[in-house]
């Protein structure tokens, strides 16, 4: 913990090597009086085997894993699309739906190729996003945000990772990869799980 601004400014490690998930992550956590950098960043060069059978064990073995290693405060996520059509796949398979080698590409062709000639009223999906946070007094605890849209026909957007070319939200008449940032922040899945965050945190570290 370091002083800045007359504020005391506290580290949080974040159980990811997805940089694109960790710039969301600086950017909606910005107002706290945080320093978040990465796991790798933080020197700590695990792998982490996410076998758990929902979104919420996964995101907290992440955290334990990586708290092992630190005493900051440890923040992990785990994230996925769930698709009605397909009985709420690929869920906590979603970064490695189509098997190795795990890469958006394959799992966006994948996700293709599996809805193909599904009319749009029965592509309906959500994103989901559990963030598990453990204190450096070892309380833990997980908030969980959600966003509805639908699986598109073709990919559009640069501006996302995963399934987000493929996302599509109707109020938008854009899939998540074609939103601006501050757009994307404020209405996504993992930026809702965040605002819950940051009512807790702000408890926490008062």
């Amino acid at each position: 913990m370091v002083a800045q601004k007359g504020r005391p400014m506290y580290k949080i490690v974040v159980a990811t090597k997805n940089n694109g998930k960790l710039l969301e992550i600086k950017n909606i956590l910005e107002e706290l009086p945080v320093e978040v950098v990465s796991m790798v960043e933080d020197g700590i060069e695990i792998d982490i085997i996410e076998d758990g059978q929902t979104f919420e064990e996964n995101a907290l073995k992440k955290a334990r894993a990586v708290k092992k290693y630190t005493e900051a405060i440890v923040l992990a996520d785990d994230s996925g699309l769930e698709v009605d059509m397909m009985g709420g796949a690929p869920g906590v398979f979603s970064s490695r739906f189509a098997g190795q080698p795990f890469s958006d590409e394959r799992n966006n062709a994948k996700l293709l190729s599996e809805m193909e000639g599904i009319e749009q009223s029965k592509r309906t999906a959500r994103f989901i996003c559990i963030i598990a946070i453990i204190m450096p007094d070892g309380r833990e605890f997980c908030v969980r945000g959600e966003c509805e849209g639908y699986v598109g026909t073709e990919r559009k957007g640069n501006k996302g990772f995963g399934y987000d070319p493929l996302f599509s939200l109707p109020k938008y008449e854009k899939t998540m990869a074609e939103l601006e940032p501050e757009i994307k922040n404020r209405i996504s899945h993992r930026a809702k799980a965040l605002e819950k965050l940051i009512i807790e945190l702000k408890k926490l570290l008062e």
